[in-house]
């Protein structure tokens, strides 16, 4: 079977390495902080409850980066989004020929913004880097070695870059994660980032009561009235129109939660509330969360980015880009996954198609 290492050891990590050693695969885990993991190291166990429950074993769970991807042949990536860069710099001198690496999940451009560190750190290896369009759990620790699985997704697209790496990387996705499902390219997978319609709006939208509560509140079920599910459904309706300038058609919100959880609403409000995947997820207990730290830099800045390339207005994406750097004293637009930092500054659409469907 395939050999897998989990680099991260937060919520997702601790939960895609315990789900992957359950299914049976030998599975290491990577933490760039020891301490974090340490009773993960010394036990080796992971306990999953919710969807599915279950104690089970890894091989390795360690600080050292090297030890963790060795003799690995997939490399699961689960980090908040601002990490890829880092990641991608300190693994670029232990990388194997023959690996795959995936973003789970990519946000906007993850998978090109990887691979661009990676050539410029001199990595000449035959590796694939891949993107999912998002996480495949909705998950939750409570403790380190202890993770509820709250929801398992029906599907999650996922792509390679480039686009002509995708058989190669179905053979190995379909033994290991067969929810996962390959798409034509990263544009399907970073255009169709979900995440960034759900969490900085809500967030933003709820600062007050996250900051008084300390998150004490459902995020999806008390956290998006109706109010708050109109602006989700324009900040949508603008991340579709940038998608249609670069020539792919996006699944809307609404779409997506059929697709990925199987629930339907007459709106995104109703959509939102018939999804029982959501039940329980709490609010985080601050604004210094990755729904802000990670959505906003990494995703809606690009989205709004792409945009202006094409032409395209984003005017409710840049107004919760404004508000949060506002929020968390830092300016997103300058400091997010712009264009420059892509590698894409002065290019037409065309050539940006072109780029993210074949590589640099």
């Amino acid at each position: 079977m395939t050999r897998i290492c989990v680099i991260g050891a937060g919520n997702g990590g601790q939960a895609l390495a315990g789900y992957l050693a359950w299914r049976g695969f030998d599975v290491s885990l990577y933490n760039r902080s020891a301490w974090r993991i340490a009773p993960i190291s010394k036990s080796r166990t992971i306990k999953i409850e919710g969807e599915v429950s279950a104690t089970t074993k890894i091989t390795l769970a360690t600080s050292n980066l090297e030890e963790a991807i060795a003799d690995r042949r997939l490399i699961m990536v689960v980090v908040p989004a601002f990490a890829h860069r880092d990641v991608a710099q300190k693994i670029a001198p232990f990388l194997e020929d023959g690996q795959i690496i995936i973003l789970n999940p990519g946000r906007t451009a993850g998978a090109l913004e990887f691979r661009k560190v990676l050539e410029e750190n001199g990595v000449g290896k035959d590796i694939i880097v891949a993107e999912a369009q998002t996480f495949i759990f909705a998950s939750r620790a409570s403790n380190p070695g202890v993770v509820k699985i709250f929801r398992i997704k029906n599907a999650v697209p996922i792509a390679a870059l480039p686009a002509s790496k995708n058989r190669e990387l179905e053979k190995v996705v379909n033994e290991v994660l067969p929810e996962f499902e390959i798409v034509p390219s990263t544009l399907h997978t970073s255009f169709n980032n979900i995440g960034a319609v759900f969490h900085p709006a809500t967030t933003v939208l709820n600062a007050a009561r996250i900051e008084t509560t300390f998150g004490k509140f459902e995020f999806y079920f008390e956290g998006i009235s109706p109010s708050v599910a109109k602006i989700l459904e324009k900040i949508d309706e603008e991340r579709c129109n940038v998608a249609r300038s670069f020539g792919m058609e996006p699944m809307t919100s609404v779409q997506w939660l059929r697709y990925a959880y199987d629930v339907r609403g007459t709106g995104l409000y109703d959509a939102i509330h018939n999804n029982e995947g959501y039940r329980g997820i709490q609010a985080p207990p601050s604004l210094e969360n990755r729904y802000l730290m990670e959505d906003v830099p990494m995703s809606l800045v690009p989205i709004s980015s792409f945009g202006k390339v094409a032409g395209i207005q984003t005017r409710t994406i840049d107004s919760v880009v404004h508000i949060a750097s506002l929020m968390m004293n830092i300016d997103f637009f300058e400091n997010g996954r712009t264009l420059k930092k892509l590698g894409l500054e002065n290019k037409s659409t065309e050539e940006i198609k072109k780029i993210m469907e074949v590589g640099l």
